[in-house]
């Protein structure tokens, strides 16, 4: 007996986030359609796109099989999930109003509430001389290594973010 189709919903970003990630972890998921297929068995109507995006965001990667298929797998360590520069420079675009910098630190401003999106993104970006983040509401602090300085990372951040 199989299992009935459930009537069809639409999930938050994180919500389905979630899901693809339970889904990944409990089968082998060998391309987006198929992912898109098994979202829609779970009751969740995604596009391919919207899968595509998601994958990304996630850190999602390929990974070889035994017999040379391949899947997507999630590093299990959010140090080992790298954003990819596109990917920081759209939340940075997205979020990020206002950058300003003194010796060693940088101060980034969000809208309120939005701070850990940025400030997740910037950790998992593996930027040379960011030495952590932290993020309040709607600011996030940056420490730069000495020899990075601060400057000069603000000058990156605020060309990421269009300003």
């Amino acid at each position: 007996m199989t299992d009935p189709v459930k009537e069809p919903s639409k999930l938050g970003k994180t919500q389905r986030q979630h899901l693809i990630a339970k889904l990944i972890g409990s089968q082998v998921v060998a391309n987006q359609l198929a992912l898109v297929d098994l979202l829609a068995t779970e009751g969740v109507i995604a596009t391919q796109a919207t899968v595509s995006r998601d994958l990304e965001d996630m850190g999602a990667i390929k990974v070889r099989m035994p017999g040379s298929e391949s899947a997507y797998a999630i590093p299990a360590l959010p140090k080992e999930q790298r954003a990819p520069e596109d990917h920081l420079r759209r939340v940075f675009g997205d979020w990020v109003v206002e950058v300003a910098h003194s010796d060693n630190l940088v101060i980034i401003r969000t809208p309120p509430g939005s701070a850990h999106v940025v400030a997740s993104a910037l950790d998992r970006s593996g930027l040379i001389g960011v030495l952590g983040t932290v993020a309040g509401d709607d600011t996030i602090l940056i420490v730069v290594a000495s020899d990075v300085g601060g400057e000069s990372i603000a000058t990156q951040l605020s060309d990421l973010a269009g300003l």
